[in-house]
């Protein structure tokens, strides 16, 4: 059987809407996976209707109901929204109901009703202000889950990132890094590449400071004090982990294939490199949560400026479509 992949519609003044209908609209997706989305119909059908596509939004109260067929787009109506919700503003409404689709989707892959979650983009700012106090999605789903061990994993045709830090500040990430984060990350980045074919993946860590410290040249010996210990005992376990290694050549080495992936130390010096490469093509992937649950997104924000005007790009949609088919137990 396909796996059943739950589509959490994100902010609907946004653009998440409009790409998840024209992922739809492909058919190689229902060739990979049952696709639901977990919104509200009515703004499913005006998305259908910005982007004119022919397909119909089939309301159903399960996931076992649904039909699963090119032309049409199965969703759990959680009925949160008003029809004529503004496009491109900020919304408490549709910053709860974000959350909402999202608690949702997490207690449908808890039950094993669902083999995956893929997110569409949510605002910040509309979360917090509809009274959810995250930075993100990722932290979201760490609360839901119970899982304190998570990281972010950026992954493209060309390059993978996962992140010792993420929605921080710059100092207090660099704080934040001990050896036994870095380890573990290092091992989190092992196993998901193991379990998605990889033989012995090859892990390279990034330094913190310009050329890696350089021998204590730079910084306050944060590379000798924070990774390498963590580099160290990940080594000593049999994993193929190395560095660190200075940032600005090292994305270059991976691009080249000289490893598999490569570990962050924080959120710019992780995903500048992703989105310079595309980010039409850029999947986030949140590793590590409890109940093995996947979670897939796309790599960009909800482009308020472009919302209902159909020109959203939906290839980051179908790259995190495709990653969570791909992620799913088998």
């Amino acid at each position: 059987m396909k796996p059943i992949v739950g589509i959490t519609m994100g902010d609907a003044a946004g653009i998440g809407p409009e790409v998840i209908v024209k992922a739809l609209a492909h058919s190689s997706v229902y060739e990979i996976c049952r696709p639901v989305v977990i919104g509200d119909k009515a703004i499913l059908e005006r998305a259908a209707r910005i982007v004119q596509a022919e397909a119909a939004v089939h309301s159903i109260p399960h996931v076992r109901e649904g039909k699963y067929a090119p032309g049409t787009i199965d969703c759990l109506d959680m009925n949160l929204l008003p029809d004529d919700l503004p496009l491109g503003q900020i919304s408490p409404k549709a910053g709860d109901a974000a959350f909402q689709f999202l608690k949702k989707a997490v207690e449908l892959a808890m039950a094993k009703e669902i083999h995956a979650i893929c997110t569409a983009p949510l605002n910040k700012e509309a979360l917090q202000k509809g009274g959810h106090l995250y930075p993100g999605h990722t932290e979201i789903l760490a609360d839901l889950t119970g899982t304190e061990d998570y990281s972010m994993m950026l992954s493209s045709p060309k390059l993978k990132v996962i992140h010792l830090t993420t929605h921080v500040g710059l100092i207090k990430a660099i704080e934040s890094i001990t050896p036994e984060r870095t380890y573990k990350v290092i091992k989190l980045a092992h196993e998901t590449l193991s379990r998605a074919g990889y033989v012995n993946p090859r892990i390279a860590v990034c330094g913190i400071n310009p050329h890696a410290g350089e021998n204590g040249l730079f910084g306050n010996g944060e590379e000798e004090e924070k990774l390498i210990p963590g580099i160290q005992k990940a080594a000593a376990e049999g994993i193929q982990a190395s560095g660190p290694y200075p940032a600005d050549t090292l994305f270059f080495r991976a691009v080249r294939k000289d490893f598999d992936i490569v570990v962050a130390c924080y959120h710019d010096q992780g995903h500048v490199p992703i989105k310079v490469l595309g980010l039409e093509e850029g999947v986030n992937i949140t590793v590590g949560l409890n109940g093995g649950i996947i979670r897939t997104s796309v790599d960009h924000g909800t482009a308020f400026d472009i919302a209902g005007k159909n020109i959203a790009d939906e290839r980051s949609m179908l790259a995190a479509i495709q990653a969570a088919a791909d992620l799913s137990p088998k």
